[in-house]
């Protein structure tokens, strides 16, 4: 992780620094200021990162996130580790931070072949509202292959969290040669990712050009359930809901088109985060706080735990980084 992990100086981002002098802190070890060759600036190693102005100890840090991450709650947390909410809150918050730094760097790569599913599922935010009412729903694109989770963003069902979703999709389009977007009975995935990635199709007849999806990209739609009590044509059970390029090969076929993989994430995230649990007067008190619980699972999922399928981590199964990391050199990552 070179971009991340390559120090820079804070003020006028020069890779030209120098080791200074060696500091001691209270409670993890010695650390190194450093001084900048360009603009002269003298500064520490936890500049922009999520251990500065942070005293705890790095070792009991993962252990209190590890626990959120498992299914614990706010409250509970603060009471096994004797921490306080306002400071596990800005723990949380710092490593939103490191969520934005390592999607940006995820997204940076080229890959040749992308299996993408796509599935929603929700919860209460601060009271009991019908499902399509809730602002607790939350969107979650996955690789099939290496379990890596690209999206996982929360609010109301409505076009603004599907395109924010496929947003992130289109790019991550640009970087691949050749993907496939799989979902269960869903077609808004389809429709906005054919309004944001289509192209023209250029074919010297006269008329308009017929609008495709661009090469190498594929959308096929599951749709479950009986179609006996529907009125009008019936949908077939597998389908392609967007123009796709006649260059386009598909290799998916009809027994592949599920999204099966991300659902079974889904229970487990029912199980993981506090938020998510069924059967229960869980509440999420605001989408911002729901949010901010999905990007510290978002991370810790990602690049820190070894999937129970794959025996890996999710970034190193996908190619994004070599080997495993610690949570240790997580924490020194600068944010810029």
């Amino acid at each position: 992780m070179i971009f991340l992990f390559t120090c820079k100086c804070p003020n006028c981002s020069s890779e030209n620094i120098r080791n200074d002098y060696v500091y001691s802190t209270i409670s993890n070890g010695y650390k190194q200021m450093l001084l900048c060759r360009n603009c002269s600036s003298s500064f520490s190693e936890t500049r922009n990162t999520f251990l500065q102005c942070i005293r705890t100890p790095a070792s009991k840090i993962w252990k209190v996130l590890k626990a959120r991450t498992e299914g614990t709650s706010l409250n509970a947390t603060c009471r096994i580790f004797d921490i306080a909410k306002n400071t596990l809150l800005s723990w949380e918050r710092k490593f939103s931070y490191l969520y934005r730094a390592l999607s940006i760097y995820s997204m940076a790569h080229t890959f040749i072949q992308s299996v993408i599913e796509g599935d929603e599922f929700y919860t209460k935010v601060q009271k009991n509202v019908p499902p399509e009412e809730s602002s607790g729903w939350t969107i979650v694109l996955m690789d099939r292959a290496s379990r890596f989770i690209w999206e996982m963003s929360c609010g109301k069902k409505g076009r603004s969290l599907f395109e924010k979703a496929i947003k992130t999709l289109a790019e991550l389009v640009n970087q691949t040669e050749d993907i496939t977007l799989l979902t269960d009975g869903e077609r808004r995935y389809g429709k906005i990712l054919f309004e944001i990635c289509h192209e023209l199709l250029q074919t010297g007849m006269r008329g308009r050009p017929r609008k495709v999806l661009k090469k190498g990209v594929t959308v096929r739609v599951k749709n479950k359930g009986s179609q006996a009590h529907k009125k009008g044509r019936k949908r077939p059970k597998y389908q392609t809901t967007c123009p796709q390029h006649p260059e386009t090969t598909s290799h998916i076929t009809d027994k592949e088109t599920h999204a099966n993989h991300v659902e079974a994430n889904n229970s487990a995230m029912r199980r993981k985060c506090s938020a998510y649990r069924r059967k229960t007067n869980t509440y999420a008190k605001s989408e911002t706080g729901l949010q901010r619980v999905l990007n510290v699972y978002w991370v810790v999922h990602n690049f820190l735990r070894v999937h129970f399928t794959t025996k890996e981590v999710p970034a190193v199964s996908l190619g994004v980084i070599e080997c495993k990391t610690t949570p240790e050199s997580l924490f020194s990552a600068q944010y810029i």
